[in-house]
């Protein structure tokens, strides 16, 4: 634990001894010795990493390096093969009312049934209780939290008739449902076009301002150094954790990809989008 501890919140050296710098409590997500294994061959492998509260934070790798495993695991939607993640100095059986989670977009099942609106709903079922109905309140919050994302005018649409982007913000406006203090994001940028994306971080943005923690995956290296204030570069292991701007260089971005990305291909993919 003490790798994953001394990335983001420090330690101090006390008579000797070493004593935390900040109260484990108030450290929003902690993973110590993570493996997951599918089948033989290991997704994740003894992976360290600790998450500050109030920053944004990328996940960033290869195609195939276990960023999804990784969240998946922290969350416990996947068995960990061992390991240990806290949540707030908690057990995250203890604490899941402090966490939001959105998925990748490919992998909802858009043919279901339901209005936008429910599905916002759906985010408050943890504190309203799965046999009391939703009622003016709660369909109150859910179009507050679609308004935020631009999304209120399709609170009756079925879900399965909105585009890619209209539907990674109606999950977005899910998890803000919530009401969270952490906020797990599976690639929510994929696919998106481009008012979508900047819909999508301002809001992310204003989770940060609140002093939220947002944890993406992330796999457009470009804006990396835009967006985010931390990164975690992994690949099967972690690679390197810390700032942007220690910590995503190229020399890290060449460990983390290895021969898949040559030195000019790094500089050109860091560019800013016009």
């Amino acid at each position: 634990m003490r790798n994953a501890l001394q990335g983001s919140i420090g330690i101090v050296a006390r008579n000797g001894e070493t004593a935390l710098a900040a109260d484990l409590s108030n450290l929003p997500l902690l993973i110590d010795g993570l493996t997951v294994s599918y089948g033989e061959k290991p997704a994740i492998f003894s992976i360290d990493a600790s998450f500050a509260a109030g920053r944004m934070i990328a996940i960033v790798g290869p195609n195939g390096a276990g960023k999804s495993t990784l969240i998946k695991a922290a969350l416990g939607i996947v068995p960990r093969l061992s390991g240990t993640v806290r949540v707030f100095g908690q057990p995250i059986e203890q604490v899941r009312g402090r966490m939001a989670y959105v998925p990748q977009r490919a992998s909802v099942d858009w043919d279901f049934p339901a209005r936008v609106v429910d599905v916002v709903m759906m985010g408050l079922y943890r504190t309203l209780g799965f046999l009391r109905f939703a009622g003016t309140k709660e369909r109150s919050t859910a179009l507050a939290c679609l308004d935020r994302v631009g999304m209120a005018d399709f609170a009756e649409r079925q879900i399965g008739q909105l585009s890619g982007g209209q539907q990674q913000r109606v999950f977005l406006a899910r998890a803000l449902a919530q009401d969270a203090d952490l906020y797990l994001l599976d690639e929510p940028l994929a696919g998106v076009d481009a008012a979508t994306e900047r819909t999508i971080m301002d809001v992310l943005k204003s989770l940060k301002t609140e002093g939220r923690t947002v944890i993406c995956v992330h796999h457009d290296l470009s804006t990396v150094e835009r967006y985010f204030d931390d990164v975690l570069l992994i690949n099967v292991r972690k690679i390197a954790e810390g700032p942007v701007a220690s910590t995503f260089t190229d020399r890290n971005l060449q460990k983390t990809y290895g021969g898949r990305l040559a030195g000019a291909h790094i500089e050109q993919l860091r560019l800013p989008v016009e």
